[in-house]
């Protein structure tokens, strides 16, 4: 699938900022076999007076800016065309879930996709005895690594409810799970924290889903969601397997990577640090438009 991804994140200060330094990981990734990127920009209003750009621990592509000057407001741009050559998982080549410590004992590799980054507790997901036992159950009959996965996947899909309201970026998982509630993040957090509670290395994925208005309506500008799934290492034959928990299925064309780390707080689209007095609110919106490939 060959896609035009745009994505816009504003910010409005009740008083003016007298300077700030931003971290940005906006745009999607560079993954050879998986999804192709062209034509990728990132726009910043007001202009900043420094920017430079590296590659974080983990792969992600981040630019760094600092704004110098008084402003009320500032908008984040980036637009990029995406090619999506990966439709899903194939075959199950995975273990049993009895053999994954052993195979992951047996990576002496510590470079940034080693499992060994993603299992233990990380700055915003913690071991949570009520998420593990859920999991714990949801998986109880499944034959494999990657079946765990799934089973844990699918009953979180069917128990939580969506809610768009019900949640904030700090929320943490075990508040959404004990209410049974809250968007993609949510969803995603607490599925990492059940896989890793049963030992499943699982790590967080920011990206961008197509969505597909109902039949006879037009589609809408800012539509689209900037979404977040999990990424599971399923022993060292099946490797890194992507799943949505939100949406309950693997993860396939319609998905667009950007950024992976061990929780939110890796790979969040824009942090930093503001001079500033006062509040704030914050708006994004996203497209994901399907272009003639």
């Amino acid at each position: 699938m060959l896609y035009q991804v745009r994505l816009s994140v504003s910010y409005h200060y009740a008083r003016p900022a007298s300077g700030g330094r931003h971290l940005l990981r906006l745009l999607p990734a560079h993954l050879p076999g998986v999804q192709e990127i062209s034509q990728e920009a990132i726009a910043i209003s007001p202009r900043p007076t420094e920017r430079s750009e590296h590659t974080d621990f983990f792969g992600n592509r981040t630019v760094e800016v600092a704004v110098a000057c008084d402003h009320s407001e500032i908008v984040f741009t980036a637009s990029c065309r995406v090619e999506r050559l990966f439709a899903g998982p194939g075959a199950d080549r995975s273990p049993p879930l009895t053999e994954l410590p052993g195979e992951i004992a047996a990576v002496l590799d510590l470079g940034p996709a080693a499992p060994h980054h993603f299992l233990s507790a990380s700055p915003r997901i913690r071991p949570v005895a009520a998420i593990t036992d859920h999991a714990r159950l949801a998986l109880a009959d499944a034959p494999s690594v990657r079946a765990a996965v799934e089973a844990l996947g699918r009953a979180l899909h069917r128990d939580l409810r969506f809610d768009g309201g019900a949640t904030s970026v700090d929320t943490p998982p075990e508040e959404a799970f004990a209410h049974r509630h809250g968007v993609c993040q949510d969803f995603a957090q607490i599925m990492i924290a059940g896989l890793r509670g049963v030992g499943v290395p699982a790590a967080y994925v920011s990206g961008f889903l197509r969505t597909v208005p109902p039949p006879g309506q037009p589609r809408l500008e800012g539509a689209d969601a900037m979404h977040a799934w999990v990424r599971a290492w399923c022993g060292r034959s099946e490797g890194w397997v992507d799943y949505d928990p939100t949406n309950g299925c693997f993860v396939g064309a319609d998905h667009v990577v950007a950024a992976v780390g061990r929780d939110y707080g890796d790979l969040a689209p824009v942090s930093g640090i503001l001079r500033i007095a006062g509040g704030q609110r914050t708006s994004h919106a996203v497209d994901v438009i399907p272009l003639p490939g």
